[in-house]
């Protein structure tokens, strides 16, 4: 299930969703003394990560980390780790502890093993999840073109996959359908015309394989809210 949230600005968008996410954070800490969050990558989300690092909340007790992320040095301008450093690792933020999905050369059993327990033991289930979506429906690295669809798809997936997508570059690694759905509160962040049309699209269909953000949308036990501005 679903609900649309939409915005005449984007800056408008950034500022509600971020005192959205500071609630939820500070909600979880107060519970069990700790939180979790899983961002995405691209440019639609650099001023919401602007306003949210600039929240004052307990960072320290706060543990940040992506939805997925391809397998390039930190460095480079491909990598989303660098994204969230420079535009939400700032400010009252900087304190926040955070969780690579890149670690090591190789992107291989040993390291996805690796990378499962210690995210099972140090953030999951993520208390806020916030995803993006791509022009074919993609949403983390989730892509319908990928050999690996069905398994990121599947129920019994591990929590880390790799994947490789056949119509974008890098090998990627992402967390699976299943582990992001017991997220305790999932957005969708997207904005501009065409991603409104994807989205309709998206809603229309059934076919989770098809356009896997289907499975973030129709799911009856997922409330997914959607935040959208032209």
């Amino acid at each position: 299930m679903y609900q649309i949230n939409e915005f005449s600005q984007r800056e408008q968008l950034d500022a509600a969703l971020a005192d959205k996410v500071a609630e939820l954070l500070a909600a979880a800490i107060n519970d069990k003394g700790r939180a979790s969050i899983a961002v995405s990558g691209g440019s639609t989300p650099k001023g919401f990560f602007a306003a949210l690092s600039m929240k004052k909340l307990n960072w320290s007790a706060i543990t940040i980390t992506l939805a997925d992320e391809r397998w390039v040095d930190m460095d480079d301008s491909a990598s989303n780790t660098k994204l969230v450093k420079e535009h939400l690792l700032q400010n009252e933020a900087a304190k926040a502890n955070f969780f690579h999905l890149k670690q090591g050369e190789n992107l291989d059993d040993e390291t996805l093993h690796t990378l499962c327990i210690a995210a099972n033991e140090q953030l999951l289930p993520l208390d806020v999840l916030i995803l993006g979506m791509g022009e074919d429906g993609h949403t983390a690295s989730l892509f319908p073109c990928s050999e690996e669809i069905t398994q990121c798809l599947a129920s019994d997936s591990p929590a880390l996959l790799s994947v490789q997508p056949a119509t974008a570059p890098h090998q990627r690694i992402t967390f699976s359908f299943a582990t992001l759905a017991k997220s305790g509160n999932t957005f969708l962040h997207i904005s501009g015309s065409s991603k409104k049309q994807v989205l309709a699209q998206a809603i229309a269909g059934q076919e989770i394989h098809e356009m896997p953000i289907r499975a973030f949308l129709q799911a009856p036990d997922i409330n997914t809210q959607v935040y959208w501005a032209e």
